[in-house]
């Protein structure tokens, strides 16, 4: 019995010596432990840090649109549009008063000379023909296209469009490059978009913008609408092409609003599904035909307690022409319209566009509220009278 007590004494004092010990040695190497652990094998498993939180995606345009401008340069042309027009010297007067007044009498006889005008434009079929604007080649002799690979061809003038600002040229070459059209879906405020064009005369030029807004309305009378973009164009510009950054035609350049109203950055263009339908009835009768109902409307006025959307539908009528088609049917003004046709009408220019879409003669139903009470009638469309057309960005 002693000697088994002398054991445990013997071990409890070995035990609180080894205790001792190893409390020494961790004030004296901290890290002793964890060495030891590691040398052998034995210890906790590490515990993974969080893991950090996945930063969102982030959406980048490319670093280069030199691939969207290889696919739609070369359908890009030069357009020289030359005429001869006549001019009458003057010799002003010495008198300064009469010199305000009538600046200066006729010296000699009139002479004639040769003016170029500039332009751009599109290459839209293997046929031959190109999209262009109406002004580039108006009233022109001779009209000279230069094609992006440096040859030359004479064209002529299928038909024209002065409400759009369009014309179609032919030309007779072989393995044109034609553009691809934008078809799969329609152009967003937002979209970057490159303007390919000459310039000032400057051969294949090309600058980059975005779309700064669509369904643009630049007359009250038609019905066509615009793109507007920042992307920078100037003189000579008209007829090229506003391509997206898969290199597809989005539209025609047109006009732009310059520093002279101190405007900077503001350029329309014809969206490329108005520009088509154009250039496919020029190509089957050389002209284009519309709608009409001889009527002038503008948007619903909405108060602003009223309880009613902002965006009410319809158009109101503003203005009636004496003997047209909306007079003959009783359309009255201040009448609100809602429906044409099967066509619910969103605005006034969804209305021109409806309208001018049905072709002279057709006759179609009007629906509305007159009073605050609905009606409806029929309406035996015209053909669309001449209008102004719209400014040009060359002129």
């Amino acid at each position: 019995m002693k000697h088994a007590a002398g054991t445990l004494a013997f071990i409890a004092r070995f035990v609180v010596l080894g205790l001792a010990a190893a409390f020494v040695i961790s004030l004296l190497w901290p890290n002793v432990g964890n060495r030891l652990r590691q040398h052998f094998g034995v210890g906790q498993p590490a515990v993974e840090a969080p893991a950090a939180a996945t930063p969102p995606a982030r959406i980048s345009g490319p670093a280069s649109y030199a691939d969207a401008v290889s696919r739609a340069a070369p359908s890009v042309v030069n357009i020289y549009a030359n005429k001869m027009v006549t001019e009458q010297a003057v010799q002003m007067y010495t008198d300064p008063v009469l010199q305000r007044l009538f600046g200066g009498r006729p010296a000699g006889p009139a002479y004639k000379k040769r003016e170029q005008n500039l332009g751009s434009g599109v290459i839209v079929s293997s046929q031959g023909y190109v999209l262009t604007n109406n002004h580039v080649i108006a009233n022109a002799d001779d009209i000279q296209v230069l094609l992006y690979d440096g040859r030359v061809a004479k064209a002529k003038v299928v038909g024209a469009d002065m409400e759009t600002d369009l014309a179609v040229l032919k030309i007779d070459a072989g393995n044109l490059p034609v553009i691809h059209i934008a078809d799969r879906q329609p152009v967003r405020t937002g979209d970057v978009v490159l303007a390919i064009g000459n310039p000032l005369g400057l051969n294949q030029t090309v600058t980059m913008g975005i779309v700064s807004a669509i369904g643009r309305q630049l007359s009250s009378g038609s019905p066509e609408d615009f793109i507007q973009t920042d992307a920078a164009i100037n003189l000579g510009n008209s007829g090229g092409a506003l391509v997206n950054t898969e290199g597809e035609l989005v539209g025609i350049n047109t006009l732009l609003i310059g520093k002279a109203a101190n405007a900077e950055g503001i350029s329309f263009a014809i969206p490329v599904a108005n520009a088509k339908k154009v250039l496919d009835q020029i190509i089957d009768t050389g002209h284009v035909v519309r709608g009409w109902m001889g009527a002038d409307y503008t948007f619903v006025p909405v108060a602003a307690d009223s309880g009613l959307p902002a965006a009410a539908r319809g158009a109101v009528v503003t203005d009636i022409y004496p003997g047209g088609p909306a007079a003959q049917a009783g359309i009255q003004p201040h009448d609100i319209l809602l429906r044409l046709g099967k066509e619910d009408i969103v605005d006034p220019a969804d209305l021109r566009r409806h309208e001018a879409a049905l072709k002279p003669g057709s006759k179609v139903e009007v629906s509305g509220l007159r009073n605050g009470t609905p009606f409806r009638t029929e309406v035996i469309l015209a053909q669309r009278p001449p209008l102004t057309p719209t400014a040009s960005l060359d002129g």
